[in-house]
């Protein structure tokens, strides 16, 4: 019968899944439950690409009403309101952090910011500024650990009404870089092969639609860690209706 390909899907609504309790993020989910505690009412979550920061980002923002504002699109003089800031370690205008800061503590709101290094070693060229980053608490979150990955993924595919058997799972955690993104991605195009595949994946289906995320550096045999697999034995995909949008 002829091939089906899967159309583009919108998803229903702008979903942003809501970060999973791990090890990795305890302490900064104690600050995050404590606004209060913020000295100034200002508190910077750093880590690592993938470590979960933009996610406990918005987070905070739906539950304490932040508005979210981007650290490269951040320029002149910006208004003083309870804010949350992404990339705020990659701000376009040094000045315009400068007033955020100084109107977010005039007025006594809350500004939460993220960057990958902690704030004191962000780079500022305005001795003002460089003082106020070294006065704000940081919040550091880790690499996530291997259960943490585990449930991500899972969570994944569970949105995806995509069923993948735990010796599968186990075989891509060893395999895709160890980031958030990454797993939706590979979810994602899981997904889309088990639709245009007519609902079924395969071993050779999963490998040639993860081609380019999956790390080739393993140290598998001829089959690469597949032994024991056969082509029916990968994954299973719910029905087309069912599938739903990339979930970040």
């Amino acid at each position: 019968m002829p091939r089906q390909l899967p159309l583009p899907l919108l998803p229903r609504a702008e979903i942003e899944m809501d970060p999973i309790p791990d090890s990795s993020n305890a302490v900064a989910r104690t600050w995050l439950g404590d606004p209060g505690s913020w000295p100034s009412g200002r508190l910077a979550l750093h880590g690592p690409e993938g470590s979960g920061k933009s996610a406990f980002l918005a987070q905070a923002a739906r539950r304490l009403g932040l508005r979210r504002l981007s650290g490269p699109a951040l320029r002149g003089v910006p208004e003083g309101a309870p804010t949350a800031l992404d990339d705020a370690d990659c701000a376009a205008e040094e000045p315009a952090l400068f007033h955020l800061i100084n109107a977010c503590a005039a007025g006594g709101h809350l500004l939460l910011m993220a960057g990958r290094e902690p704030p004191s070693r962000w780079e500022a060229r305005l001795p003002d500024l460089a003082s106020r980053l070294r006065a704000t608490a940081a919040a550091p979150l880790a690499q996530p650990t291997d259960g943490l990955l585990r449930a991500l993924l899972a969570r994944h595919f569970a949105r995806r009404q995509l069923r993948v058997e735990p010796a599968i799972q186990d075989w891509l955690l060893a395999r895709l870089p160890r980031e958030a993104a990454v797993l939706a991605e590979a979810a994602a195009r899981l997904d889309r092969a088990a639709l245009a595949d007519g609902g079924r994946v395969t071993r050779a289906l999963a490998r040639g639609s993860l081609a380019g995320l999956i790390d080739g550096s393993g140290s598998g045999g001829p089959e690469d860690g597949w032994e024991g697999f056969g082509d029916d034995s990968v994954a299973t995909s719910a029905t087309p209706s069912a599938s739903m949008g990339t979930l970040l």
